[in-house]
Order: C-alpha cells, then structure tokens, then sequence
C-alpha cells in the first residue's frame, strides 16, 4: 500500500511537470496580440512568442534526455522546474519585446532539461503493470491540458488578476513550478546517473544554429519584404541542415541513429509528423489571431469560439482506439480528410465574408475533430515495426520533431497571414494562409500509405 502511495506521487509530480509544459506551449496563442500591444514588437513578437518556445524545447530535448541518463534523472527534473519557473517570471515582468522572446527561450530549454526526465524516472521505478495504469491517466490529461492552454490564458486575461492582464498568464507558474519543485524534491527518488554517456556536442549545435537560422530567416522576411539578408540567414540554415545530416552519419553517438532512416514505415511518419505538427500549431494560432485582429473577439472571447476545436478533439480521442483496431493506419487519413473538410466550410464562410465568429464553430469543431484521429495514433504508427532496442531515440526524435516542426509551422502559416494582410483583407489572408494548409494536409495524405499497417501494440 506504501508502494503504491509512493508511485501514485511519482505519477502526480511528473504529470504537473508535464502539464507545465502542454500549457505553456499553447498559452500565448490568444494573449500574443495583447503581448505585442503592451510591449510592441508587432508581428515578429506575436511570432517568436511561440516559436522561441517550440525551438528551444525541440532543439534541446533529445539533450536533455542524454544530460539525465548522464548526471541523474532527479537532478535535471530539479534544475529544469527551477529554471522554468525562473524564466516564466522573467516573461511575467517582460518590459520590451527582446526581454519576452528571450525569456521565452529560456523556458523552453529549462523545458527541455524537465520533461524527459519525468518517463526515464517511471521506466526506471515503475512495475510493468504500475506503467499501464500510469499511461492510461497520462494520455487524456496531457490531451486536456494542450488543448486547455487558450482557455486558461482567456480566462486568466479576463479575470485581471491584481491589475496584472496577460501577465498572469506566466505569473501562475511561479506557484505551480515552487510547489511541483518542493514536491520533486522530497518525493522523487534519488539517482547517480552515468557519468560514462556521451552527447554529441556538435550535433547539438549544428542543429540548433540550423533551427534558429530557418526561424529567424522566416520570421524577419516575412516583416522585411525579404530583403537580402533574411535569404541569406535561410540559406545558411540550410547549409547547417546539411552539416548536421553529416554529422549525424559520422558520428560515434548521434542525436538521431541513421539507422532509423533505413525503416520506410519511421521515416515516413517522420516527415509526416514534421508537416502535420506543423500545421497544427500554425492553424491553432491562425485562427486565434483571425478572431481577435479579424472579428474584434476579446482574448477571453477568442479562447471560447476556440472551445469547438478542444471539444472536437476529445471527442475523437475517446473514439480512436476501437477504431484502430478495425482500420489500422487509414484512421490517419481519415482524420486528415476530417480536417480538410472543416478548413473547406470555414474558407467557403470566409468567401462570404461572415461576420459572426460563433458561425465558424462546427468548421473548427471539425479541425478539431481529425486532428483529434492523428495526435496519438501518429506516433504509434510511426515506431510500430520499429526495433525495441531503437524505439527510445525514434521516440525522442519524433517528440523533438513535433516541438520544431510546430515552431517552422507556425512562423511559416502566420508569415503567409501577415505578409498578405498588407496589401488585402483579413479574410483574403486568411484564405491564402489556408492554401498553404492544405498542400501540407495533400503531402501527409500521400505519406501515410507508406506507415505501417498497425501499431506496435497491434503488431504488423
């Protein structure tokens, strides 16, 4: 009975670390504009606001997993919350557009050191039975608390706590990281690590310089009129890709094994995951600032006409996994379809020039819907003929690729909004960003015959 107290805190401590992160990743979706009118900035700040997050946390993730198998996992859960509680202070008290972004980076890659830490600690400690009961909480709370992430910046707006506006919305961490940091401290279990693991230093560089160049090239040309310098910041990004796939072939401990690549059904997921995360966390963000710089809706407005696409999604959840059984890899494209079916009656409504933001709710509750198919069963699919022995880096690189393709995604989708806003409407804008969704949303269609025919769990 001990025991099971002991883990069951485990369990709880790991989960609010976690939740920290799903919120904080999606939470300046509905604040951004009220952001970057407090502080200025404009469209760059309302762009690196989640982008900085994502790019940080996907650029070090896989890192930060290594850096625990190295100097203990308790150690680096300890640091990650003290260091993401620290930043989101630092956001909270922001003064200027560069104080924000860079804070905001901060927290991702104290974010970074945080999160893997939480599933080394279960797989090291957990009985095989205690893992299932534990994944079963695990997947509709952390579901819940993504999708909640506008919802509580609304609500937190609105209530104005302490004269504070959008601030609270990183301010409420501070309590949560002080007590989910004293938590971890007494009740995580005590480990030494293995001072004998190797990180590829380099790698992580390459990957980072490559990461931050793409992001910066994209989000200054979209401001600048693309101007000589921004091409210039792109095209070095992309020689550092090419650099980074060297090394990636030539070193010893590579961040990604190569050898994965040589399984069609994880590359294909791979590329999949990269455009459909993308789109994501580029059409979430896209809505938000069409019903707020579009339709006037307040932040706390905005979050609720966006209820539709978290109730679309739970929705979905709870009725995936029978499906999964029955019709294995083509639950995927059903879910894309789905999406594309409600991006097609909101672009129709938009043509219309509809004023009323509620009128949009059963397009978005339908964006919401297919997503809702894909967001688990993604991975699954992508690791189901995956050798055991390789299925933690395929894991970790899948995880890291849905926090940078989020980033790229969104930088891309919102440039295609601003940068047609200047010279048409919003509603124009907005029909040209959904072009680009969905020629994205066409690719991952075509990938997803080459997934494999079932998960892992199903077998294939």
């Amino acid at each position: 009975m001990k025991e099971n107290i002991r883990l069951w805190s485990i369990l709880v401590v790991v989960m609010v670390a976690d939740m920290l992160d799903m919120l904080d990743s999606t939470i300046t979706n509905i604040a951004a504009p009220m952001i970057s009118k407090t502080l200025g900035g404009g469209q760059e700040l309302m762009q690196w606001l989640g982008a900085g997050y994502a790019l940080a946390m996907g650029v070090l993730l896989v890192v930060g997993g290594r850096l625990g198998d190295k100097y203990g996992q308790r150690k680096l859960f300890l640091t990650g919350m003290g260091g993401f509680t620290l930043a989101s202070l630092a956001c909270g008290v922001a003064v200027s557009p560069e104080m924000i972004i860079v804070a905001r980076l901060v927290q991702g890659a104290f974010g970074a050191l945080l999160i893997p830490q939480g599933m080394a600690i279960m797989a090291a400690h957990f009985p095989r039975e205690m893992m299932t009961k534990a994944f079963s909480v695990f997947g509709p709370v952390l579901s819940i608390a993504t999708i909640c992430g506008p919802i509580l910046a609304g609500f937190l707006i609105r209530a104005d706590i302490f004269h504070s506006g959008w601030r609270a919305i990183f301010l409420i961490n501070i309590v949560i990281g002080t007590l989910g940091f004293i938590a971890a401290y007494k009740i995580l279990p005590k480990d030494e690590g293995n001072k004998t693991v190797t990180i590829d230093g380099i790698g992580s560089v390459l990957l980072g310089g490559m990461m931050l160049s793409l992001l910066y090239g994209i989000i200054e040309g979209s401001a600048d009129n693309w101007q000589s310098r921004s091409v210039m910041i792109i095209m070095a990004g992309i020689v550092l890709l090419l650099l980074f796939i060297w090394r990636q072939i030539k070193a010893v401990n590579p961040i990604i094994k190569p050898t994965l690549f040589k399984n069609r059904g994880f590359s294909a997921g791979l590329f999949l995951g990269f455009f459909f995360f993308g789109v994501v966390a580029g059409l979430a963000y896209l809505i938000s600032l069409f019903l707020q710089l579009g339709l006037g809706s307040t932040p706390f407005g905005a979050s609720m006409q966006m209820v539709p696409l978290s109730i679309g999604i739970i929705v979905s959840s709870i009725l995936t996994p029978p499906l999964i059984e029955k019709i294995g890899r083509n639950i995927i494209g059903i879910g894309l379809v789905i999406t594309l079916i409600g991006l097609g009656i909101m672009f129709y409504q938009l043509t219309l020039a509809v004023g009323n933001p509620w009128a949009f709710a059963p397009a978005i509750f339908l964006m919401g819907g297919g997503m809702g198919f894909c967001f688990g069963t993604l991975f699954d699919f992508t690791i189901g003929d995956i050798d055991p022995e390789e299925a933690g880096s395929a894991s970790g690189s899948l995880s890291a690729v849905q926090q940078l393709s989020g980033s790229i995604g969104a930088a891309v989708i919102t440039s295609v909004f601003f940068i047609a806003q200047r010279s048409a409407s919003v509603n124009t804008a907005m029909e040209r960003s959904f072009i680009v969704i969905v020629a994205a949303i066409a690719l991952c269609l075509a990938l997803v015959r080459l997934l494999p025919v079932k998960t892992g769990n199903a077998g294939h």
